[in-house]
């Protein structure tokens, strides 16, 4: 990596953090829908897709919401350790990042999150009977009751970041307050 890059390296860091936010309210951003990747309650892997509602670069988290009823929901808490990767064609960029979570079925700021939500065609998605997953015999005409959002928050233990170029590929590895240039 060029000598005297703290600059640069700087740079990227307010680069990712704007795309990181940027994603969270462009419906066609790359980084919208990135994919989470846990260990299974068989110890195996699992990796889904999510979409990415919030980005703090002050506290260094990102958060999803889920159903409280998700297979996610129980892997989280068994092993709150987790990761997100995110790929972006028109950056040329990945993003490993690595992350313990936080599952939050109730409290200010699951309701404050539902009332964003249940305003939205998304609203549906916590509002069905059964958990996601489960085997449906017969549609289900429901009224339903409660809804069923978990807000999870990732605080980040560090962010892998990949720039594929012709020119050269870079790499760094950004953790809260340190940037390190890495062999790509």
């Amino acid at each position: 990596m060029p000598q005297g890059s703290t600059g640069k390296a700087t740079d990227i860091a307010h680069r990712i953090w704007t795309e990181l936010q940027r994603a969270t309210v462009d419906r066609h951003h790359e980084w919208r829908t990135p994919v989470l990747a846990t260990t299974g309650l068989d110890g195996l892997p699992q990796a889904r897709t999510v979409v990415l509602r919030a980005a703090d670069p002050q506290t260094s988290q990102l958060v999803f919401f889920t159903d409280r009823r998700s297979p996610k929901v129980a892997e989280l808490r068994a092993l709150p350790a987790a990761a997100f990767v995110f790929w972006s064609k028109r950056l040329n960029w990945q993003l490993r990042v690595r992350v313990a979570t936080q599952v939050h079925t109730e409290g200010p700021l699951v309701e404050a999150a539902w009332a964003r939500v249940s305003q939205s065609a998304a609203a549906g998605d916590y509002l069905a009977p059964h958990a996601p997953g489960s085997a449906l015999n017969n549609p289900i005409d429901h009224t339903p009751t409660s809804h069923h959002l978990a807000v999870v928050t990732a605080h980040i233990d560090h962010m892998d970041w990949l720039e594929l170029a012709r020119a050269g590929h870079r790499r760094a590895r950004l953790a809260p307050g340190t940037i390190t240039w890495l062999v790509p």
